[in-house]
């Protein structure tokens, strides 16, 4: 599906962006990995193979933008897809958010997947189009208490998205927005509970999403799969979005009173 395709990888080290990487190879891409984590990214492009490349890379940094898209065409060529996969997770009430806080999610998560965007642009018109595959979240779709600065930076990309899908489709270049539940990785620490587990059971698909089930949802949206499809979202959190944990199932049987 990626044959002779060149995709950038943002937060490529582990978790969601290693992934996705693995799938993209699969189907026959080159990828570069950015990411801050230099020693765990070096070794993830090694297991990889010579179709991996690993560039250190700060997505807050627009100078380190335009390095990591050269390395790009220096190493493969070209560039055909990015997934703006970076982002960080704090949690934390409006009340209870600093400036500091909210700042650095700003950063990372908005500043970061807008210049991802801009930076790419040029590149991936140069070579007749492509894909940009941005990561926003199940949280970017409701106001979700406790997740103040997180889930505003995830609405901002779903605005981005769509905006720049709009300005950026005559240039042939696709934008769509993937909205991950909660996923098992390294940047979700939260502890195994009884009622955690209970949660996922509770789903209509009963359990905790992994990273694989981004990176297909980012293949398709890479590939020629979805070439009609831009400013578009695909929900990936189990059914959470289409209306949550399920009630009991005696809450929902129909009765001789009904």
């Amino acid at each position: 599906m990626l044959t002779g395709k060149v995709a950038l990888i943002t937060g490529g080290a582990r978790g969601i962006g290693r992934a996705t990487a693995e799938v993209f190879i699969e189907q026959g891409a080159s990828v570069v990995l950015a990411d801050v984590l230099e020693e765990q990214g070096t070794l993830t492009a090694r297991e990889l193979g010579d179709r991996a490349r690993f560039v250190r890379h700060d997505v807050t940094d627009e100078q380190s933008w335009a390095a990591t898209v050269e390395v790009c065409r220096r190493e493969f060529g070209r560039l055909d897809v990015l997934v703006n996969n970076a982002g960080i997770f704090e949690l934390g009430f409006l009340e209870d958010t600093s400036v500091e806080q909210f700042e650095r999610l700003v950063a990372v998560n908005q500043l970061g997947c807008f210049l991802g965007m801009r930076s790419v642009a040029s590149a991936m018109s140069d070579g007749g189009g492509g894909s940009i595959v941005n990561l926003s979240s199940a949280a970017g779709l409701t106001g979700t208490p406790g997740y103040f600065a997180y889930g505003m930076t995830k609405w901002a990309v779903r605005g981005m998205t769509r905006t720049a899908a709009g300005e950026l489709g005559r240039s042939g270049i696709r934008v769509n927005a993937i909205l991950p539940g909660s996923i098992d990785t390294d940047m979700v620490q939260v502890e195994d509970t009884p009622d955690r587990r209970r949660f996922f059971a509770t789903l209509p698909v009963a359990r905790q999403g992994e990273a694989a089930d981004i990176a297909r949802a980012a293949l398709f949206f890479a590939s020629d799969a979805s070439a009609y499809c831009t400013g578009t979202e695909l929900s990936v959190d189990g059914g959470l979005s289409a209306g949550g944990p399920l009630p009991p199932r005696s809450e929902t049987r129909r009765t001789d009173d009904d």
